[in-house]
């Protein structure tokens, strides 16, 4: 069955002083990318690589905070208790793994895309359309829990129903994008870090004082609540089993380290050391949210039991579209005024939006550069990239508007299969590309796409059935056409069986057929050199130049 749209609790009307907020928080992100819209690629695809570390790790921090982190997160903890923690773990954990292998090495090898690096890593086109299909498939998957977030929350503050809502915000969204490009991008994220973390630590923090849950530090005294919410909170696995639990978190994981509009964060900054410490301030600053998201929705839980919201619950309790929109229901219910809770709903709005910024330039890269340019037309003047890269952001946000209107699962389930799909495809790529030099094409290609059909099957096998009716009727009332696999092989933690797979299935192919060309273990060598870089450098400038008369460094 599909998720409902319809949050019954929440007080869905227009409020004056939060739309006031809205429209001017809307208004400042189109002025902000007008002022730094751009027209060449070097500035939409990368930020002229001028970005600094504490700048970028605002970005990465905005990047990361999607309607999945500030809504999805709470609510994912509020309506499965234990089994929600995997997001945190996993969401935070896939940070130390990019900071310690891949986040310096990849500003080193200095390309555009993450198929830009794909493609040039393993000298194939095939292997760089593949690379641009996974991409454009996460931005889709992903993108579609931010609309819904941005339509959940504007039902409160505009009180119109949440398919207006969608369409509304989206195509702010998409001209904001459309015109601004990563430069204007980048500068914006910052705003929305400062806007959606002030605004939820204030709703976290009101919330808890002003109903007696905390006196000093909410994030730690909620616990005092677990005793009282129930065995969802206190049981571990009462909802999920262990093994989904586990797929789950490690997905998310490896997840993280695929993710083409993560990775893409350090290209733009000017040198790996500075790619290094965007990633360590990244990270402190998605702690800030992530340290505090249980504590609101077990705020927001209590509430929701202990207030008006009581006849809800005898209909059969918090549905899943309360469960997204948890962070407001908690300040609503604890009838703070209603510019306070506006302020809390904009805060997920940036969050959704920034996210999005981050996927569609990503996705019209990925189009314009990658499969418009480097295959099919590779005379493309700048020009005609950025207008295919804006074509494809317009035609993207289309998309994913009207999948929003009905989507398949809740915010941060939908996030999770785009991360598993990162996890099984692109990151085992990365990975043996930046740490193994006998990586090759073959390797490469065997790898990806036994990973898509890992995922893709698990896609059909679990998520599909509820949408196609003969898949449905085959699926019986399981949901799944295959139980077993679905089991195993869940879309939201496919990786932990396939990313091993994919990894096995790489090196055995590598192994069995000729090693990569010299240039191409050069490059990989230059990657992990102690050798500083130029701004605008790449690892195969360094290679290319038959001037230096010295080999790069190989540790």
């Amino acid at each position: 069955m599909t998720v409902p749209l319809q949050a019954e609790a929440l007080d869905i009307s227009f409020k004056l002083v939060p739309a006031i907020i809205v429209f001017l928080m809307m208004a400042s992100f189109l002025v902000i990318g007008y002022v730094f819209k751009v027209a060449d690629t070097e500035g939409m695809w990368v930020a002229g690589r001028g970005i600094g570390n504490i700048e970028n790790g605002m970005a990465i921090g905005a990047n990361w905070m999607s309607a999945a982190s500030y809504l999805g997160l709470a609510g994912l903890v509020a309506l499965s208790g234990f089994y929600g923690l995997a997001f945190i773990v996993g969401w935070t954990t896939g940070y130390f793994v990019l900071l310690i292998f891949l986040a310096a090495q990849m500003r080193r090898f200095g390309k555009y895309t993450a198929p830009d690096f794909v493609g040039d890593r393993f000298n194939s086109p095939t292997a760089r359309a593949l690379a641009a299909f996974t991409t454009l498939l996460i931005a889709y998957v992903y993108s579609v829990g931010q609309a819904r977030g941005m339509g959940l929350v504007g039902q409160y503050v505009f009180g119109l129903d949440i398919i207006p809502m969608i369409v509304v915000m989206m195509t702010i969204t998409v001209g904001y994008l459309a015109l601004s490009g990563m430069l204007g991008a980048t500068k914006n994220m910052a705003v929305q870090y400062t806007i959606l973390i002030v605004a939820f630590l204030a709703g976290v923090y009101v919330v808890g004082f002003s109903q007696g849950y905390s006196t000093v530090l909410p994030q730690i005294e909620y616990g005092a609540l677990i005793a009282d919410l129930g065995r969802e909170f206190s049981a571990p696995f009462v909802n999920q089993p262990f093994y989904l639990w586990v797929a789950t978190a490690f997905s998310l994981i490896v997840g993280t380290c695929g993710l083409p509009h993560v990775l893409v964060r350090f290209y733009t900054v000017r040198s790996e050391r500075v790619a290094r410490w965007s990633c360590v301030w990244g990270l402190f600053f998605i702690l800030l949210l992530y340290w505090a998201s249980p504590a609101m929705a077990a705020f927001g839980v209590d509430l929701f039991q202990t207030t008006g919201a009581n006849a809800y619950a005898a209909e059969g309790g918090m549905s899943g579209a309360e469960g997204d929109v948890i962070v407001v229901l908690a300040a609503q219910f604890a009838k703070l005024p209603t510019w306070f809770v506006g302020l809390v709903a904009a805060g997920a709005m940036a969050a959704a939006i920034a996210t999005t910024a981050g996927l569609f330039i990503t996705a019209s890269s990925a189009v314009a550069h990658d499969i418009y340019t480097e295959l099919i037309n590779p005379d493309a003047t700048q020009r005609q990239q950025v207008l295919i890269g804006r074509g494809t952001i317009i035609g993207m946000g289309a998309l994913v508007t009207v999948t929003a209107f009905n989507p398949p699962a809740l915010i941060g389930e939908l996030v999770a299969y785009a991360f598993s799909l990162a996890g099984v495809v692109l990151f085992p790529m990365f990975f043996l590309g930046l740490w193994w030099e006998n990586t090759n094409r073959q390797g490469a290609l065997a790898g990806m796409v036994l990973g898509l059909l890992i995922w893709i099957t698990s896609i059909i096998n679990s998520v599909l059935p509820s949408y196609i009716g003969a898949l449905g009727a085959a699926a019986g009332e399981g949901g799944a056409l295959v139980p077993i696999y679905a089991q195993y092989v869940p879309p939201i933690g496919a990786a932990l069986i396939g990313t091993p797979l994919v990894f096995i299935v790489t090196i055995a192919v590598s192994l069995a057929t000729p090693e990569p060309p010299l240039e191409t273990k050069k490059m990989v060598r230059q990657c992990h050199s102690p050798e500083p870089m130029g701004q605008q450098e790449t690892a195969a400038d360094v290679v290319g130049d038959s001037t230096s008369g010295s080999t790069p460094a190989d540790d």
